[in-house]
């Protein structure tokens, strides 16, 4: 079930769309979403077993600041999947080379035993 959170004023307002009149307020998600479940409970019988969906409204100055750590958030994870692939085939080469896993790992700036993990990813 859809419950609208929306941040006014140091709070976060709680509504259930499909239960009109069904609203109530918390300082934080969690207990805003503790109290519209205990809200629920005086419209309907089945409260307590009702998956709730968080669908928060934020200012828009708040959605921009979350649109924009998200989007670097994945470009982070791009990044360090491209990172973490290069390191391997640089552990591969440099162990199949000759080089022992822990000097491999002094040549790549990182622990022996994370070589060990991309070497195991073969």
């Amino acid at each position: 079930m859809k419950v609208e959170l929306e941040w006014d004023a140091g709070a976060w307002l709680a509504s259930v769309p499909d239960v009109p009149g069904c609203h109530t307020y918390g300082t934080n998600m969690p207990q805003a979403l503790r109290r519209v479940r205990q809200a629920i409970q005086l419209f309907r019988s089945d409260a307590a077993t009702l998956s709730l969906e968080p669908q928060p409204i934020l200012p828009d100055a708040f959605q921009a600041s979350v649109d924009n750590a998200r989007a670097a958030r994945a470009k982070a994870e791009v990044v360090a999947g491209d990172a973490r692939k290069t390191l391997k085939r640089a552990a591969i080469t440099l162990t199949a080379g000759g080089l022992s896993r822990r000097d491999a790992a002094t040549m790549l700036g990182i622990s022996h035993q994370r070589v060990q993990q991309l070497l195991d990813e073969r």
